[in-house]
């Protein structure tokens, strides 16, 4: 597991491209067989990715969460990119699709990762914070969950969003998660950009032909950065920072939260013109 310290808007005003790779991109999130996993100190909050082909893979404990098991303090939301498969909590089986999601909640022992074809695995995107009560654990199916369309063909921006946990949804101590897909012809998300300094945001990106790129936009509204993200790569976004993007073609996205709150709509909005 890697581990990513949080650094203010001051240092990060300093970094150059490779020092701001370093700090807030993740890159490998899938290898077949393992759990991979990022610790970030934002908010606590853990980035990763299970890609189980030819055995199933268990999630494990580690030792900076001091902890008998992964889920003894924690809660954990998991969206499926890939193939059809089946993942065991404490000998239940919940079998998910892709773009199916599941909460699953603290003090959940045994977790493993299957996949039901080998040669079309499951890809289970994971998004962890500190939980301090408990929940159930649930299943949400993509067609199950709410959703909405936004943007217009005339803005680049048509796209529908997906909220799985949230405060109207599977119900979570902190977590909030869902997912947006941008429709053929249209490129931006989250633009006009806003921040919500109660609490950080993880995004993933997906279903990008490998010869793209996103150009995913961060830093404070008046000193913007830039990262330039592929196909299954993750960005950690700090609670003082905007989240947008702009891709080379349409793609899809993770959208995941932790913090003071799960109100969706809590954000501080930047107009475009105040951009910099």
């Amino acid at each position: 597991m890697q581990v990513r310290y949080a650094i203010g808007p001051n240092e990060t005003r300093r970094l150059d491209t490779n020092g701001l790779r370093e700090n807030f991109l993740i890159e490998t999130l899938f290898v077949a067989d393992t759990v991979q996993l990022c610790y970030s100190h934002f908010d606590r909050v853990i980035v990763g990715g299970a890609k189980p082909v030819d055995t199933s893979t268990e999630l494990p404990t580690y030792s900076e969460l001091k902890s008998d098991y992964f889920l003894e303090r924690r809660e954990l939301g998991v969206i499926n990119v890939g193939g059809a498969g089946t993942i065991q909590v404490d000998g239940q089986a919940y079998e998910l699709g892709k773009l199916d999601c599941l909460y699953i909640g603290r003090g959940s022992r045994h977790i493993t990762f299957g996949s039901q074809n080998a040669n079309d695995p499951a890809l289970y995107y994971l998004l962890s914070a500190p939980a301090h009560t408990s929940y159930p654990t649930q299943k949400a199916a993509q067609q199950d969950v709410f959703s909405a369309p936004m943007g217009s063909k005339e803005g680049a921006n048509e796209r529908v969003i997906y909220r799985y946990i949230h405060r109207d949804g599977l119900p979570s101590c902190q977590l909030v998660m869902g997912l947006t897909i941008l429709q053929p012809g249209s490129v931006w998300n989250t633009m006009p950009a806003h921040v919500h300094d109660r609490r950080m945001e993880a995004y993933f990106y997906f279903d990008l032909d490998p010869a793209h790129r996103i150009v995913h936009l961060m830093g404070q509204p008046t000193e913007t950065r830039h990262l330039l993200v592929a196909n299954h790569q993750a960005v950690l976004s700090p609670p003082w920072s905007i989240h947008s993007g702009c891709g080379t073609t349409n793609y899809s996205f993770i959208w995941g939260m932790a913090g003071e709150n799960t109100d969706y709509a809590d954000m501080d909005m930047t107009a475009i013109a105040d951009l910099r």
